[in-house]
Formats: C-alpha cells, sequence, structure tokens
C-alpha cells in the first residue's frame, strides 16, 4: 500500500514538473532576475510540492497554490540580505544602468521583445509582478485578486501604474533615460 502512494505521488510530481516547470521558472526568473537562481526556486517548490502531497485533495486550484508557494519563496530570496549584496549589486546591472550603450547592447536594444522584457524587470516588484501575472502568465484580475491576496481594484491600479512605467521608460529609450 505504502509502495502505491509513493508511486502515484512520484507520478502526480512529475506531471506538475512537466505541466509548470518551465513557466515556474519564468515567473521567478521575473523576481530574482537569475537563471540559476529561478531554477533553485523551483526545485524547492516542487519539494515542497512533494512534501505536501497529502494536502492536494483539499486545495481548490492547483495552479494557484503551486504559484502562491513560488512567488513566496521569490520574495523571501529577494528579502535576504545576500541576494540584496549579491545580485542586486552586480556588475550585470550596472552595464543595464549604464548611460553608455556598446555594440552588444545596441543588439538588444533592436530587439522590441527584449526591450520590452527589460522594461518590466526595471519594475518594483509590487508592479513587475501583476504584469507579468496579467500578461506572461495570462491570469485573470480576479485570479490575481486571489492569488496576492489584494483586493481587485489594487490589482487594476498597479496593472495601471506598471503599464504606464513600462510606457515611460520605452519612450525614455530605456537604457538612456
Amino acid at each position: 500500500m505504502k509502495d502505491q502512494t509513493e508511486n502515484e505521488k512520484d507520478i502526480w510530481l512529475e506531471k506538475i514538473m512537466e505541466e509548470y516547470g518551465e513557466r515556474l521558472t519564468k515567473l521567478a526568473y521575473n523576481y530574482v532576475k537569475d537563471w540559476s537562481l529561478a531554477q533553485d526556486v523551483v526545485q524547492d517548490v516542487f519539494v515542497t510540492c512533494y512534501q505536501k502531497y497529502d494536502e492536494v485533495e483539499s486545495i481548490l486550484s492547483v495552479k494557484s497554490w503551486i504559484y502562491r508557494i513560488t512567488i513566496n519563496r521569490c520574495k523571501d530570496i529577494i528579502k535576504s540580505s545576500l541576494f540584496q549584496r549579491v545580485i542586486v549589486n552586480s556588475s550585470l546591472f550596472s552595464v543595464f544602468k549604464s548611460k553608455e550603450v556598446g555594440p552588444d547592447m545596441e543588439i538588444i536594444r533592436k530587439d522590441e521583445q527584449e526591450l520590452l522584457s527589460l522594461s518590466v524587470l526595471s519594475l518594483s516588484i509590487k508592479y513587475r509582478e501583476i504584469l507579468i501575472l496579467y500578461y506572461y502568465e495570462e491570469l485573470s484580475i480576479d485570479e490575481i485578486s486571489e492569488l496576492l491576496h489584494l483586493n481587485a481594484n489594487t490589482v487594476k491600479t498597479r496593472l495601471t501604474r506598471g503599464r504606464g512605467k513600462v510606457k515611460q521608460w520605452l519612450e525614455r529609450g530605456g537604457f538612456n533615460g
């Protein structure tokens, strides 16, 4: 009986890893801005899912639940002092903030998708998470409201302000502003 339960648990985990793995990694990346760290976050999320397998039947929406775990884990990492010292203050971000545009940055500038991504990544977390969940994860305002435990009007306001900030960033030319 125990082997059957473990087998079901393994199958379930493989299924959610396949279904959500890539999207969760992208979501985590948009928070922590580092691919290897985002992959570590997602790995932690799946370990948590595996440990909480017995509670899955009481969860109304696995998607919301797994996104919530990912977002919370990312926020924990962002709050940590190590993240502040290593990631935020790294030389990579100084390149993006630099007034001088090199040839490699010129290529990025020409690619509208990458420029748009950079503008979203430049936002503070409260706007960035709303835009990512709305546009990239295609969640409704009500779903975002439930997921982040925010009033729907707050979500709408942050969505509008986030769009405005992205627009300003793009109009200024992003790197030159």
